[in-house]
């Protein structure tokens, strides 16, 4: 083709380029994304959550799932593309090689005689005397002309047998990547055109950007707005009790900044007679306690409302009118109660210790609300009664209070006891005790079949040190393993009654229970195996390369790590500073968010020494022992006058011990001079007592 239809096919090309480069990084990226998500079904197989409408997987809902923006995008993208080479292929030629015989038609060292019939043969096909199509005219004078002229002229035989043109030397062509009818507009067209291309080009992606900037400046990382962990900072209490943790959690400003309709008064006030007994109104001033309650803000009245009616499992009452907000509401929960736990644990004191009591709280309300079990269920309902009530059980299917107290009868009271029996005494329990049917006893085993076990190993250390003095950075390091009956590692919990997929995520504390302080705390998660064995991996390898250890064993130690990560272990390192000398019971939890009874602690006594004047250590005398302690759980339960007790934490026993023997412990100095802390025989660090 001509010079100018080259240049006008160069825009094509450049915006082809662009687009593969953008388009085929992002389909493998997808492709590869939805193969990791295929293979094992993830999520509970049991009747409920197989008519849980978040697993249903109609026809329209799969097209649903496929047609996503980020899908019609992508396939919109990759049809212009394919345009895009139709457009180039079919008016662009490629760059020949100029072969006069082979224009004419003939072998190569034809006479003379053969190359002036040819011409006349193809002048008759393609002279404009003869053909009109400028095509054909075209066609006639830059290449059969040529190629005539080159076998027969001596000038052009000269120039084709030097340069391969009967032309002579051919000079390259540069060209804009630019549609030519912009090269050629002239007047003002030319300056619209400027203009608009200016507008598109520059000021609409400079107003986009001002926009996602004004609005992110309001979110975080987790897309929870600055102002509502302002909020959460601020009604954050020491003894928040885990009953109230509700009334913190409705105060974020995506729920202050929640429509509240004329409309929604009638609905809200119908929700409220169905969801009245967990709002812990006090019965002898019922009227006034009420009166109180529709005071408050419209906005957090109803959130709090909507949320009650998730806790009671009444989703089906809430009015059609709000059942929009209801969605919102739950969409927005996961992300709100981590950022809450967060506040719960955000150091509040010049140790950096956060506040136990209300982060059991938190992770509480979190377990109630995916679970669609009521609060006041967690309550012990006798002195022989589990600390966290009946409500694990109401978490399986088919399950009611009447369910529980019939199994009972039968010297099954506690979930883990439920748990520690053989399928075939569970089935024949559920049967005769509890009057399930077949199918509905198969649906308890397969929920079972996903719950988690979680063990808990810790160590705690100084890093090329023996013992624990006061101002020490001390090292803990948690192994937590998880296992199921069915072998995953990674599943979607049994949450028929949330509307939404919900991950499972774990919170590691450990704590001191008597002064209700967080000590440290991190977020734990099994679903991305990847990065824990990355992060497994190098946490191994930097704490013994610290330590001065060999190729060999830092190369033996990561193996093992990375084999304890793919079994379903997860490596948790953190670092805290040793408090003044004493000896402290410590509790290092390890918290579901979504499991109710799974939960697991390990009690521990750090003794603390004095901090040697010349900065030296006192040894021991030929004598070694290891680092922790292991103790048994306290019985004590002393009540709190902080603690709200219109029910407790199945914690409780832990946090509530007296005030003197908290001064005991803080104050008790080491009998011996001992640089170490002490291990009982009595137990292993891996099994947790709940």
């Amino acid at each position: 083709m001509a010079a100018s239809e080259d240049m006008s096919s160069l825009f094509p090309i450049f915006i082809l380029s662009v687009l593969g480069l953008v388009v085929v990084p992002w389909t493998l990226y997808r492709i590869s994304t939805a193969a990791s998500s295929k293979g094992k079904n993830l999520h509970c197989r049991c009747s409920e959550c197989l008519r849980s409408p978040k697993y249903q997987t109609s026809l329209l809902k799969r097209i649903g799932r496929v047609s996503t923006f980020s899908n019609v995008t992508l396939v919109l993208m990759w049809i212009i593309m394919a345009f895009l080479v139709y457009y180039i292929r079919a008016s662009t030629q490629e760059n020949k090689v100029f072969e006069p015989f082979s224009i004419l038609g003939l072998q190569s060292g034809a006479t003379d005689a053969d190359i002036k019939k040819a011409y006349r043969k193809l002048s008759i096909l393609y002279h404009p005397d003869k053909n009109p199509d400028p095509e054909a005219n075209k066609y006639f004078v830059d290449y059969i002309s040529k190629a005539y002229q080159a076998l027969t002229d001596k000038v052009a035989r000269e120039n084709y047998e030097k340069y391969g043109h009967p032309d002579g030397r051919q000079g390259m062509q540069m060209g804009i990547a630019l549609p030519s009818f912009l090269l050629n507009i002239q007047g003002a067209a030319s300056g619209a055109i400027l203009l608009g291309l200016v507008g598109l080009g520059i000021l609409l992606p400079l107003m986009i950007a001002v926009v996602y900037l004004s609005r992110s400046s309001k979110y975080t990382g987790n897309y929870v707005m600055h102002q509502t962990l302002m909020n959460y900072y601020h009604f954050m209490k020491q003894s928040l009790a885990p009953s109230k943790v509700l009334e913190v959690l409705v105060k974020a400003q995506e729920y202050l900044e929640m429509p509240v309709r004329r409309s929604d008064d009638e609905p809200l006030q119908k929700l409220f007679l169905v969801v009245r007994s967990e709002l812990n109104l006090d019965p002898k001033n019922l009227k006034q306690e009420q009166a109180k309650f529709w005071k408050g803000h419209p906005a957090l009245i109803k959130t709090e409302l909507l949320l009650l009616a998730q806790l009671t499992r009444e989703a089906s009452s809430v009015p059609v009118g709000l059942r929009a907000d209801f969605q919102q509401v739950l969409r927005l929960t996961p992300r709100l109660l981590e950022e809450l736990m967060k506040m719960a644990v955000a150091a509040r004191n010049a140790e950096g210790h956060g506040w136990l009591r209300p982060a059991l709280g938190v992770m509480e309300l979190s377990q109630s609300i995916t679970q669609a079990v009521p609060l006041s269920a967690r309550k012990a309902s006798g002195a022989s009664a589990p600390a966290d009530g009946v409500s694990p059980f109401l978490q399986l299917p088919h399950f009611s209070e009447s369910v529980v107290k019939k199994i009972g009868r039968k010297k099954v009271r506690t979930f883990q006891e439920l748990r520690d029996m053989s399928a075939e005494d569970r089935r024949e329990l559920l049967i005769a005790a509890g009057g399930f049917s077949e199918d509905e006893a198969k649906d308890v085993e397969a929920v079972l079949e996903i719950v988690p076990n979680i063990n808990l190993d810790v160590v705690c250390e100084t890093e090329g040190e023996e013992g624990v003095q006061a101002g020490d950075i001390v090292t803990l390091k948690a192994w937590i393993t998880l296992q199921r009956p069915n072998g995953l590692v990674a599943a979607h919990p049994h949450a028929p009654y949330f509307p939404y997929p919900k991950d499972e995520h774990y919170w590691l504390l450990l704590a001191d229970t008597q002064a209700n302080s967080v000590w440290v705390s991190q977020r734990v998660t099994f679903t991305d195996e990847t990065a824990a064995l990355s992060a497994a991996s190098k946490t191994i390898q930097e704490s013994l390369e610290g330590t001065g250890a060999d190729d060999t064993e830092v190369a033996k130690a990561v193996r093992d790590a990375v084999e304890k990560v793919k079994s379903g272990s997860r490596l948790v390192m953190a670092k805290f500073q040793a408090p003044v000398e004493g000896i402290y019971n410590l509790t290092a939890f390890c918290l579901s968010d979504t499991w109710i009874g799974v939960d697991r602690k390990v009690n521990i006594k750090l003794k603390v020494l004095k901090r040697s004047r010349a900065g030296t250590r006192v040894g021991l005398a030929g004598e070694e022992t290891p680092l922790l302690e292991e103790d048994e759980e306290d019985e004590d339960a002393d009540a709190d006058a902080d603690y709200d007790e219109d029910y407790e934490s199945e914690y409780s026993d832990d946090e509530e011990e007296g005030e003197a023997s908290k001064g005991k412990s803080k104050g008790k100095k080491a009998g011996k001079s001992t640089d170490s802390l002490e291990k009982n025989d009595g137990g292993s660090l891996s099994d947790g007592s709940d």
